[in-house]
């Protein structure tokens, strides 16, 4: 069972998030064991106060390090976990993507650190924090909003919680493309019909045809992941196919 412990000063911002759909079928299937913690309960000074004043001068305030040290120390020692990864949610983060969920996804402890006001003291990064992590190039008020998409995008990778292996081994990004279009019932709706082909029933011409739509679709939307991907004899056709239809 992987464990997941979240820091942060909101933790009622996670019960609608956890508690529901598949993040909560895992933590029900036991695959994930989530525990949110308050980290104002480590303070050690009577008004429980986690920040102050920057050493310099500037505006906000920043988060102390005794809060987030002391925590980190104590959700280590409660899991006899010696090496958790500590993450860190902040602009200055790699940003995070499908590679780095399915990498996160073969942990067994995982410790999200949500900080609020200006920033971090710089010893959390320098000796707590093992991955520094971004969900985009902006900013947000806290780091609650970043870890709940890192959650998210993290258990729903875990053996058997979403029921078919193949769900997301087909997703966009896991292969490198942008994932195909999907159909469902009915074949006709208002005169919009479904590819021919999916209805076949000729599953090599289906994978086929999924393969080159998840190309096109990334050529057109993503091309900048084509430049990392090698591509077989049939892809290049494709792309070469897309480029002329472009011209």
């Amino acid at each position: 069972m992987m464990k997941i412990d979240v820091l942060t000063l909101f933790p009622e911002m996670f019960e609608g998030v956890l508690g529901s759909s598949i993040l909560k079928k895992a933590a029900e299937q036991k695959a994930v064991d989530y525990h949110i913690v308050n980290f104002r309960e480590f303070a050690d000074n009577k008004h429980k106060t986690v920040d102050d004043y920057p050493y310099g001068g500037g505006a906000g305030m920043v988060l102390k390090p005794q809060p987030i040290f002391d925590a980190v120390d104590h959700l280590k020692e409660q899991a006899q976990s010696t090496k958790p990864r500590v993450i860190l949610l902040c602009p200055q983060g790699k940003t995070h993507n499908q590679k780095i969920a399915e990498e996160l996804a073969k942990e067994e402890h995982l410790i999200f650190i949500c900080g609020h006001y200006e920033g971090y003291d710089e010893r959390i990064r320098d000796h707590v924090v093992t991955d520094e992590l971004s969900i985009g190039d902006y900013v947000l008020t806290g780091g609650e909003l970043g870890a709940m998409v890192v959650i998210d995008s993290v258990v729903r990778l875990l053996p058997e919680v979403l029921g078919n292996e193949e769900s997301h081994q087909r997703d966009s990004f896991s292969t490198g493309f942008l994932e195909h279009p999907h159909y469902t019932r009915p074949a006709d709706f208002r005169g919009m019909k479904v590819p021919d082909v999916l209805t076949s029933g000729n599953h090599r011409l289906i994978d086929e045809w999924r393969e080159k739509e998840s190309l096109k679709r990334t050529y057109e939307r993503r091309p900048d992941l084509l430049e990392n991907i090698e591509l077989t004899s049939d892809q290049k056709k494709w792309l070469r196919e897309f480029e002329n239809q472009k011209k």
